[in-house]
Order: structure tokens, then C-alpha cells, then sequence
């Protein structure tokens, strides 16, 4: 059995290493050993406590710095847009279109040759619509 008897906060972290040597009683030479690291960790109630300190440094400070965003940044005379953006709606507009232009090789057409679309160009607009 280990025992840590000094516990202190400062001593959190650190690692300390112990030696365990295995010898016949009879003996001085060593059958074996083995080298045990170990970290000295905070109990799960003073971890919580460090934790919510931590929140409440961090909330703090948030605060502080939206402060000084505030009253050091001009407020921005923006619009919320609703709705899709313009960009949007014409690249829709372009694959319906795309998709309603007749395929390669269909001849009862009035639509001249050079606007017949192949069946992987039809695909690309599908899936860029969808």
C-alpha cells in the first residue's frame, strides 16, 4: 500500500514514479521489477469545483470582452435577407430548365440540336437541384 500524505492542489499533475523490485528472501539479487508511474489527481468534488470556477472565469471574461465590443464597434445598419439568395433561385431556375431540354438522339424536336442535353449532363442538374 501507497500513501500520498502530503495532498495539495499544487501537487495536481504531477507524476511520480515508484520502483517495485521482486528478490527471494534468501537473496539480494533481483528476480524482477517493474517501474509504476503515477499522477496525483484531484477527488471528483474539488474536480467540479474547479471546473465551475473555471466557468465562472470564462463567463466572466466573455462578458467583459462583449462589453468593450460593444461600446467600441458602431453598431451595423444591416438587413436579415429571408429567404434564399438570388444566386440560389437562378441555379434552380437553370436545372429545371436543363431538365425540361429533350436528350441526345430525340428527333420530333423544335428545339435546335446544339440545345440537346446527354443523359449525364441531365444527371449533374438533377443532383445539383436536388
Amino acid at each position: 500500500v501507497i500513501r500520498h500524505r502530503d495532498v495539495r492542489a499544487s501537487y495536481y499533475g504531477v507524476i511520480d514514479k515508484f520502483r517495485l523490485q521482486v528478490s527471494e528472501q534468501s537473496q539480494r539479487k533481483a528476480l524482477g521489477k517493474k517501474e509504476i508511474i503515477a499522477t496525483l489527481l484531484p477527488s471528483a468534488k474539488e474536480e467540479q469545483q474547479q471546473k465551475e470556477e473555471e466557468e465562472k472565469r470564462i463567463k466572466e471574461h466573455l462578458s467583459e470582452s462583449v462589453f468593450f465590443e460593444q461600446t467600441l464597434c458602431q453598431p451595423e445598419n444591416r438587413t436579415a435577407s429571408s429567404g434564399p439568395s438570388l444566386l440560389t433561385v437562378f441555379l434552380g431556375i437553370v436545372c429545371i430548365a436543363a431538365l425540361m431540354l429533350p436528350t441526345l438522339g430525340e428527333m420530333e424536336s423544335l428545339v435546335p440540336l446544339y440545345l440537346h442535353l446527354s443523359v449525364n449532363q441531365k444527371l449533374v442538374a438533377a443532383y445539383v437541384l436536388g
